[in-house]
């Protein structure tokens, strides 16, 4: 019956992704079959580690997230968890061998975010690499599923889709993160004093963040470009919609991108994968 507390696993994962992302749950529902399973199952993990750092606040985070931490590597290495968040993602781990140096480098961010509320460029850097890049990087693992050589063509443009996913976190969420939370991910920026010329610095490095990405995607494996690319255009949808937002409006409010656009967005990427302009 190992099949069926492996399948129970994935699909809490599945839920956990549906439930907090609509936008990643339905990107990820136009890959192929065959490897949904999969990025539901690092999703699922990655969003449990956000969850203790971001909103648990009356328990030990710490103490919550070291033992979370040690019970990810305990189940990567015995190759199964009663945890079905963990068990799903370990199985992930290791049916594509995925880098552990990724899932160090992602504990190491969300560490960050216990202890560090303003960063410099470097821990900037470092902090987008292990919150955001290396997700990408886990997710690539499975796209390219065992070709290392397209593994290590497309690992930059993949870190550089991650790196845009999270600026644009940062600049949506940022009166919860700056007025809640206590965070300034941005190096130099005092959202007390946001200026329209802070806001177009950062915006063209999402950009040039973007740019870089797009030409990755385009020679994804068939099997994931198209929800790859349907990911890529709500960001980029969400993106357009911040850069016409003044920087007191984003202290204010959260942007969002609406159901119904969301569903333009998917019709629009189908006839242009149809059409071969991917």
């Amino acid at each position: 019956m190992r099949h069926l507390f492996n399948e129970v696993s994935s699909e809490c994962s599945k839920i956990t992704t549906q439930r907090y992302s609509t936008s990643f749950s339905s990107a990820i529902s136009l890959l192929n079959t065959d490897i949904q399973n999969a990025i539901y199952n690092i999703y699922g993990f990655v969003r449990f580690a956000d969850e203790i750092v971001d909103t648990f606040h009356e328990h030990n985070k710490a103490q919550l997230l070291e033992e979370f931490q040690k019970d990810t590597y305990l189940a990567v290495e015995r190759g199964i968890s009663l945890n079905p968040i963990l068990n799903s993602f370990q199985m992930v781990v290791n049916q594509y061998n995925i880098d552990h140096e990724l899932i160090a480098a992602f504990f190491k961010s969300m560490e960050f975010d216990l202890t560090k509320q303003s960063y410099d460029e470097q821990g900037y850097k470092e902090y987008i690499y292990g919150s955001a890049e290396v997700v990408g990087l886990m997710c690539l693992y499975v796209f390219c599923s065992g070709d290392k050589e397209l593994y290590l063509k497309l690992k930059p443009p993949a870190q550089s889709l991650g790196a845009a996913f999270q600026k644009i976190n940062f600049l949506r969420d940022v009166k919860a993160d700056s007025q809640k939370l206590e965070r300034v991910y941005f190096p130099g920026i005092d959202f007390s004093h946001f200026t329209k010329e802070m806001k177009k610095n950062i915006e063209d490095d999402i950009q040039n963040d973007f740019n870089h990405a797009l030409n990755g995607i385009a020679q994804l494996p068939s099997t994931s470009k198209f929800g790859v690319y349907v990911a890529y255009k709500y960001y980029l949808s969400l993106f357009n919609k911040i850069k016409k937002t003044s920087p007191s409006e984003l202290l204010e409010k959260r942007i969002r991108i609406n159901n119904l656009y969301k569903t333009f967005i998917i019709i629009r990427s189908r006839i242009a994968n149809q059409l071969g302009v991917l």
